[in-house]
Parts: structure tokens; sequence; C-alpha cells
């Protein structure tokens, strides 16, 4: 028997209109850099920055935060209908990726931010 078990569940959803599949608006938005898949975490070697970033993103998603994660070639849209994302690409391409927002508002550029990081803003302690 050859069944496949998915160790990673921080697959981005498909968005319509600013929404996620459950028709809320996600709380928390990561705006990737390109990478070979959704995750990056699927080459023969894993990058421990993403890996930690998975992590990060079940963590907060147990405690009942949306996330959602978007990729430039996947989610265009994304990136084009967020003003604050498209200046920032603007200015200063792709060193600005990765892009964190917490309820709509950019919190980190250039790096993904640490769980206590997005716990800090999720509690309105914004700390770009």
């Amino acid at each position: 028997m050859n069944e496949s078990i998915s160790l990673f569940t921080t697959m981005p959803t498909t968005a319509v209109d600013e929404k996620n599949i459950t028709g809320e608006t996600p709380v928390i938005e990561l705006f990737d850099p390109p990478m070979c898949c959704p995750t990056g975490l699927c080459g023969p070697a894993l990058d421990q920055t993403l890996l930690d970033v998975s992590e990060m993103i079940m963590a907060v998603q147990a405690e009942g935060t949306t996330v959602e994660r978007y990729q430039m070639t996947s989610h265009p849209h994304k990136f084009m209908n967020n003003n604050d994302v498209m200046r920032l690409v603007r200015e200063q391409q792709m060193a600005a990726l990765p892009i964190t927002a917490v309820h709509g508002q950019v919190i980190k550029t250039g790096a993904y931010p640490t769980l206590e990081e997005l716990r800090a803003a999720l509690n309105g302690s914004i700390t770009q």
C-alpha cells in the first residue's frame, strides 16, 4: 500500500475577492519571493528558514489565526491589489520579499517575522 502523507499543511489556498475559501479575510498574509513550490519545502535539501516559517504558520493556525501565502507567479492579483505591497516591490524590487501583513498592515519586509513578532502584531503592537 503506497499512501502519500503530507508533512506540511501550510499550502496557500485560492483566494477570491480578498477572502479565503472559508469566506474570511486573512489575518496574516505572507507575500513570498519566488519559490519552486508554494512552501519552498520540496527540494532535496530543506531550507531551515522555510521550515521555521512552516512551523510558525502551523502554530498560529493552531491558535485559530487565518494565514494566507501568496507568490507573484500564482497570485499576481494579490500583489497588484495591495498598494503597500506593490509600492514596496517597485521601490525595493525582490529585496522587499517576503512581505508580511497582519490585519492588512505591513509589519515586516525582506525577511520572515518570528513567531514573537507575529504574536505582537496580532495583539496590536506593530513592530516594523
